[in-house]
Parts: structure tokens; sequence; C-alpha cells
């Protein structure tokens, strides 16, 4: 199915499944243990063995020397790969690091061995038995240092973007801001760690792994271990959160396919906990510098965005100027980014890239801006709101309700209760109000399914969609039943294998919305041949209560279908409406803290995100997903810090006792409002998905409160005590 024209009245419209805060049909799965993650396919294979990765000791260099001798006799274990025994491996299309390093060490924790035994317990003890010796190079591990180094990143989405003549302009606008905001490198830190299960049958492989994007994997395999794509499975039917994590084909997956063939039976692979700060990818540290010029009366003449950011030679930058070059209007504007060349792990994709760290540090410079003009930052945002793409205002978004979000938001909140910066005290906590915008662009991606209509009338949808925790078992049951005019309880969903038609995977917020489109395609064209057999007219024929009908007659779905089955097969594939319109989603933030006048511990006291985000399929499922966001914004504001070890490149706080996550204990009163949208450029569903949009910019909010609370300003995240308490007022 082709979508190029704005969607008009379609079956989904009816809103009688889709829309609905229906339960998940995945939970009673997961908490009953039937739901299989990646490490627990028991009964899948016979005797799998279990797999220890051993990480590089060293940021930069090469192995001198490798000695598995001791390993490879102690009891157990079956097989030692490394990089001189596993063949010749190429590199995936989406990895920056080759996924077993050696000779050659990239960074720290690359994977350099992988040693395989009966047991687990075997297979850690026997790991710590290889003798490793390394020629150390001179790494670079500073951003900061290398900052000067750093050049303009290759490809056409990362250029500099230029409109009018913003040096003029910032120089002559009356009210100035010149400021440079840091955010800190962060860890993924899911729940359930990169892992994989991997069995041969003659020269093919199937892998059950925990991935996001399972076509890009089952390719990054073939290319990896240098097979037909067609030899490789990948199946993912369940994931234990990815935040982007899991984008990629990590060494897990590699490595646990080496192992089975070394081993010559089924191995498991997990990443421990180091290793996925180490090994995987994480978000990578930014400097950023914001230069904003207005008139007294608060509109933006000028506003400028540049971002320093390092990735591994061969890698890329972290968009994240991407946001202001559409949040607000301006005559004259300009972004940059530059890329410095780091030795450290591989930075990529992590929770709403760009736009989270690029957030943190533009909507701290708005409010900062409006402190400056004496102007409240909501209506010091609505000022300087727009409805056209600012860098090419012949276009205009396809729906932008921003202000409407601040208003309603503001409302809510108690906005106007908020009084001027350290004025309020409870006790021992001076409390403060701060607000910030959120925007996510809403990116689409085409998009296949598989649709069954079996004899009992029941509905089977097949695609390589995952569900990384967000809810897309149910959402893609709920567009089946909705357009095949039955009950969810009668449609079943089939996710996460590469036999299925190629979806979009979950990633970057176009997930829920291109794979629902996908389904839709499927059931349309599914409704198609059942109304032909039906000898309905399938233009005019209606689905309702697990019946077709028209011109007063009516046939149930089970007798169409017969003894048989009826199978069809579509996809999604968008046209240009995306380059026509600017398809975003906006939300306005709010949080409320208290900071301890004698300490500077921050506790985020309430919090409220207002969302505009085309149809919500689910609401009880995307307020989970805006939560959760909101929960890693505070960890983004308050805590969220890989520390860099310098000298030797690693990341020193590599697990979940030194890398501190929010907890229940962290999590104050959240609230969820969505405004009523649908947005018909964007897909059929008329959706654009929540979650990233959960994210961008709480962090900044929680600063912007603090700063209320207490008038410091703090331009590096996370905003520790520390850099609060000099400036706290002095107390007796």
């Amino acid at each position: 199915m082709k979508f190029d024209t704005p969607a008009g009245q379609n079956p989904v419209d009816r809103m009688r499944v889709v829309g609905q805060p229906l339960d998940r049909i995945d939970g009673p799965h997961k908490v009953t243990g039937t739901a299989t993650y990646a490490y627990e396919w028991h009964d899948a294979t016979a005797r799998a063995a279990y797999g220890q990765v051993i990480g590089a000791g060293i940021g930069k260099g090469r192995i001198a020397s490798i000695d598995t001798s001791a390993a490879e006799r102690a009891p157990g274990v079956l097989a030692v790969v490394t990089a001189q025994n596993a063949g010749k491996l190429g590199k995936g299309r989406m990895n920056t690091a080759t996924l077993l390093g050696g000779p050659e060490v990239q960074h720290y924790h690359q994977a350099i061995a992988l040693v395989v035994a009966e047991t687990f317990e075997q297979a850690r003890a026997a790991a710590g038995l290889v003798r490793v010796a390394y020629t150390r190079s001179r790494g670079r591990f500073s951003l900061e240092r290398e900052q000067a180094n750093a050049v303009k990143p290759e490809g056409k989405d990362n250029d500099d973007t230029a409109v009018g003549d913003f040096d003029a302009a910032f120089a002559a606008a009356p009210v100035t801001l010149d400021a440079r905001y840091t955010t800190p490198d962060q860890s993924h830190a899911m729940m359930e760690p990169m892992a994989s299960l991997a069995e041969w049958d003659g020269d093919k492989v199937t892998i059950w792994t925990s991935n996001q994007m399972i076509a890009w994997g089952k390719g990054d395999v073939a290319r990896t271990l240098g097979i037909a794509p067609e030899k490789v499975r990948l199946v993912s039917p369940y994931i234990g959160g990815g935040f982007g994590g899991k984008l990629f084909v990590r060494a897990d997956a590699v490595l646990a396919a080496l192992g089975a063939k070394a081993a010559k039976r089924p191995v498991k692979v997990a990443l421990h906990r180091p290793l996925i700060a180490n090994n995987a990818t994480h978000r990578p540290a930014t400097l950023q510098r914001i230069r904003i010029g207005a008139t007294p009366e608060g509109r933006i003449t000028a506003i400028g965005h540049e971002s320093w950011s390092g990735d591994l030679e061969g890698g890329g930058p972290e968009v994240a100027v991407q946001q202001t070059r559409f949040l607000y209007a301006g005559e004259h504007r300009i972004t940059r980014m530059r890329l410095a060349t780091l030795d450290l792990p591989e930075g990529n994709a992590m929770r709403a890239p760009g736009e989270t760290p690029g957030m943190m540090a533009l909507e701290i410079a708005m409010d900062e801006m409006a402190d400056k003009l004496g102007i409240d930052p909501v209506e010091f945002r609505i000022r300087n709101d727009t409805q056209v793409d600012p860098e090419h205002p012949e276009r205009p978004f396809s729906q932008r309700q921003f202000v409407e979000c601040l208003r309603q938001g503001a409302e809510k909140f108690g906005w106007d209760a908020r009084k001027a910066h350290g004025s309020v005290r409870d006790g021992r906590w001076l409390v403060g109000m701060g607000m910030a915008a959120g925007f996510r662009n809403a990116p689409v991606m085409k998009s296949g399914a598989r649709a069954r209509l079996d004899g009992d009338g029941r509905i089977t949808i097949e695609t390589d969609m995952t569900d990384i925790g967000t809810g897309s078992y149910t959402i893609i049951a709920q567009t089946a039943a909705e357009v095949m005019g039955v009950d969810v309880d009668r449609v079943e969903v089939k996710l996460g294998d590469s036999q299925f038609p190629v979806s979009a995977g979950s990633g970057g917020q176009w997930g829920a919305n291109s794979a629902t489109a996908g389904v839709y395609a499927a059931c349309m064209k599914l409704r198609e041949v059942v109304a032909t057999r039906a000898e309905l007219d399938p233009a005019t024929a209606e689905f309702a209560d697990g019946k077709v009908s028209g011109g007063g007659k009516s046939v149930d779905l089970a007798d169409v279908a017969g003894d048989g089955q009826i199978v069809v097969e579509d996809a999604i594939e968008f046209g240009d409406l995306d380059k026509r319109k600017q398809l975003s989603t906006f939300a306005a933030h709010f949080a409320e803290v208290g900071v301890d006048v004698h300490t500077g511990e921050t506790r985020v006291r309430r919090m409220l995100s207002v969302c505009a985000a085309g149809r919500i399929l689910n609401p009880k499922q995307a307020r989970s997903q805006i939560i959760g966001a909101m929960t890693m914004g505070i960890g983004a504001a308050l805590s969220e810090e890989l520390a860099v070890d310098e000298t030797i490149g690693f990341f020193v706080n590599h697990d979940l006792a030194g890398y501190e996550v929010p907890v229940h204990a962290d999590v104050p009163r959240q609230e969820v409002v969505f405004l009523d949208e649908t947005d018909a450029d964007s897909s059929p569903m008329k959706a654009k998905g929540v979650g990233e949009l959960g994210l961008c910019g709480v962090p900044a909010a929680i600063a912007n409160a603090i700063h209320n609370a207490t008038g410091v300003r703090v331009r590096e995240y996370p905003i520790t005590l520390e850099k609060l308490i000099e400036g706290l007022p002095d107390v007796a």
C-alpha cells in the first residue's frame, strides 16, 4: 500500500478498539514467566553450552600474545574462540568497531575471546585463566581535550545549516545570551542484558537474541560471518528494554554463533553488566554552545546552536542541534556539529538521540534568556512559536499544538503560583518550579505484515516488529481487530522473527506508527480478498462483529475462510508527505523540586507532561511510555554519568552500583495529558509515536526548577549536590 496522500476516513477512525486503554495482551506472559527472553530458550535447543566473553584490558593498542592453553584444559571447556581461530570476519553496516577484536584493540572491553563450557560457572572460571599481553598505544579519551581537533562529520544529514545573517543579527540584538553547556556519557542500563543463544543447522544459523531491529540485525550478522542473509534467522519476541542499545547487533550474537560453530552445539552468551557500558554502545557526551539574540519584547532574532561530540574513527556525531532547527522562530539562525575522534567505547543511539542532550542545553538557554528579558518562561516560548519550518518557511508543520501544550500544562500545574528564584521554603527545603519544551520528530519507515484468517474466524498477524516493553503486541492486535471488525481476543500477534515480513522495528519513535500502518495495509488487503470471496463489493463492505456485510447480506468471517485459510501480505510504503510538511511531536514538561538548603540534595516532588503526538493508539500504554521517559529524565538531570578514566580509556562506574539510575523512592507524582489530535499526513493510523517525546526536555525542566528553587544556575549535567552547595544561602 502506498501512502502518498493524506489519510481520509478509514476503518481506524471508528475507534472501537484503537484508542482504547486496553491492558497489555503480553502482560500475563510476563508476570507468569512464560514470555521467553533471549537467555531463556530452554526448550528451543538441546544441551546448550555457555559462553563467557573476555573484554580487552586496554583502551587502545594491540594484543601482543594471547595464551588460552590453561583455559582449554579447564574442566568442562569445549572451545575458546579468538580472532586467531574464528576465521575471516567482516563488520556489520551498523557497527563502528569490530565485534571480535584482535590483534588491534579499538576500545576498552572490546570482545577479544569467548570461552565456551558445559556450565556458566565453568566458562567464567576458565575465562579467568586466559592470559593476554598487550602493547599499549596512546589513546584519545577526553572530549574536552580533543574539542579543538573536532571536524565537520561526513554525511548530508550532518551539514551545517544557516538562514539569514546570524553573526550580524546576534551582534545587533538588544538582549543576548552566549552560554556553554555539557552533557555526560550515559549508559542504557536496561534491565535485560544483551544476550543470545545460537544454533547451527548445517550452514544455517538461528540466533535467539535481544534485538530491536530484526532486519538490520539479520543483515549485519550475515555481513560479519560472511554468509548469505537467507542462512541467518533471528528470533526476538520479547525484549527486556533496549533504549537504542539493541538497535544493532552486538558481540553477544556474533560470539554465540562463533562459539556454537566451534563447540558444535548450541551456545548461549550474555554480556555481563560491565560489558554493557564498555563493550556495547552508549550515549556520547556533548559540549554545546548556544547563542540567542532577542528584542526587549522577547522576539528571537538570532539563534545559534553548536555541538561537539566524539566517537571511534568512522563513527558519527550526537546530533544535538536537531531540535533547534525546528522548535522556535527566528529569522537568523545557524546550527553546527563537530566530531572528535575518541578511543572510548562506541557512541550511538540512546533513547531520543540528539534531542535529549540537545534539549538539555537548549531549554536551559531558553530559561536563561527569559530571565534576562524579565518574561515568564512559558510566555517567552509562546511568543516564539512558529507554524512553519523556520529553515524553510514554505513548509508548514502538519500539526503543531505546542502552544496548547504550554497553556494547558501551565494551568494544570499551577504555574501562576511560581515565585521568584530562591524565595520559597518548606522547612529545610528550597522549593522551585521549572518547565521546558518537549520536541521530537515523527519519522516513518516502510513496514510490512502478514495477515491470516482461519476457519474459526481468528486473525493472525505476523511481522518482524519487536516489543521492547512498549506494547507492540497490544497496539498491533488493536489495529487488526479494528480493521477486521473482530474482538481483540480474536487476534493473535506473532513478532520478532526474521522469517516474518520486514517491519520498521522498534526505535526512533517510528515503530508504533509505522508498524501498525503496515498491519493496517495487510488487513485492508485481507478485507478485499474476504469481501470478494463473499461476493460483496470490497469498496463498500462493512466489517463488524466478526462478519462482513453489504447489500443486505451478512457472512461470518469464519464461513468465508471455510476449512482453509486466507493469507495475504502487504507493506505500507510512505511517499513524500514528510517532505512537503514537517511531521513532529510536541510537549510541555513541568517539574517541582525541593533542594535541601544544608546539603544541596535535590528531590523531584511532582511532574507533568502535556503531549501532542497524533492519535494515541492506546492511552494506557502511551502513559506508561511517557512516565518511564520522565523517570529517565530524572536520572539524566540528577545522577546519570559514566565516569571516564582518561588515563586508560574506560567507564569506571560500569555497573548498577556505580551508575546511578532513579529508583522508586526518586520518582514523584507524575501526570500525563494527551491532547486530542490526529495527523492525516503521518499515516493511515494518523498517529505519530510518543516513546522519545516523554524524555526530550525533561532534564531541563528539572534543571530550571532547581534554579528557581535556589537561584543557582548549573550548566553541567548531572546536577549533583557539589555543583549547588557553594551557591546555596548561608545557614546557621
